[in-house]
């Protein structure tokens, strides 16, 4: 399912356990770190899974409370008839109740769905009650078909109901192949990235089943989080490749000016939709500047 060898192989967590949202959906949750330290919650994107922060978790576990979840259907967490926008907050605001204490806060770091999950949930009382900081990396809020550029057309809408169709395929991905890996590498990853980034993405996005992945892409389709993003009222930054086809960096600046306490974009140059895998030292490095300057434990406390 995923690699087991390398910087991208998943460590094994302190505690697993499982949360239940509010339509009775089960999410598998692993819990990383000490349990006193700063905590840090990761929220996977579309047809990954809690194997796609592994370099996050591995490098933040020594001093911070690492959790990461698989979004419904996905990972470990059950297939669920329910996939909207409003089941990704739901979901996430069981995540926190089921790992942090009343009041206590986290930085929250979503990549692409997961950014979006984070977007959905700003205004629920158990996100605001929990959220110290945000992360968003790879994402964005609406118009995700239309600005695509997995296919290389002028903008336009041939090229919108071509992505969409591609994006939307019921087909089986099927074993990881060199042609898959060619395939994966083209649409979400930077043309630099190195052989080891690309097996370990390709061996997790191959692991989502296909009507998991069918049923998500339909919702992405039609997303617009975009008071989501007004509503995100905590500071928060924004990670993009410039090379990103699946959310381009045209995302990032629209969320930049939406967010009422951006912290600023970060644009990777010629890297592509996968920051966390493609430049895991700087994801790692800004949730963990996050953690010191606005979630860090105080003596006392």
């Amino acid at each position: 399912m995923h690699v087991t060898s390398g910087p991208y192989a998943p460590p094994a967590p302190a505690r697993e356990l499982t949360a239940t949202s509010a339509d009775g959906a089960r999410l598998h949750i692993e819990v990383h770190g000490p349990k006193d330290a700063p905590a840090v919650v990761l929220a996977h994107g579309w047809t990954c899974s809690t194997a796609f922060w592994a370099a996050q978790i591995r490098e933040l576990a020594a001093g911070h409370r690492v959790i990461a979840y698989d979004q419904r259907g996905h990972g470990r967490s059950p297939a669920s008839p329910a996939c909207s926008a409003d089941a990704l907050a739901d979901d996430l605001e069981a995540v926190l109740k089921a790992t942090l204490a009343p009041g206590e806060k986290a930085v929250i770091a979503g990549h692409s769905m997961g950014g979006m999950t984070v977007m959905a949930a700003s205004a629920r009382p158990g996100f605001r009650e929990h959220a110290a900081a945000v992360l968003l990396c790879s994402t964005g809020s609406s118009r995700l078909v239309a600005e695509s550029t997995v296919v290389p057309m002028r903008p336009g809408r041939l090229r919108t109901w071509l992505t969409k169709h591609i994006l939307g395929a019921r087909a089986p991905l099927g074993p990881v192949t060199p042609v898959a890996r060619a395939i994966l590498k083209y649409g979400t990853m930077g043309p630099g990235s190195a052989p080891h980034m690309v097996e370990a993405c390709a061996r997790i996005v191959h692991a989502c089943p296909r009507k998991v992945r069918y049923a998500w892409s339909k919702v992405l389709d039609l997303l617009d989080l975009d008071h989501g993003v007004r509503e995100l009222a905590v500071p928060t930054a924004v990670v993009v490749g410039t090379a990103d086809r699946l959310t381009p960096p045209v995302h990032a600046h629209a969320l930049a000016a939406a967010l009422p306490q951006c912290l600023g974009v970060i644009e990777l140059p010629g890297l592509g939709h996968m920051t966390p895998v493609e430049a895991p030292d700087l994801v790692t490095g800004k949730i963990r500047e996050l953690v010191t300057t606005y979630a860090t434990i105080k003596e006392g406390a």
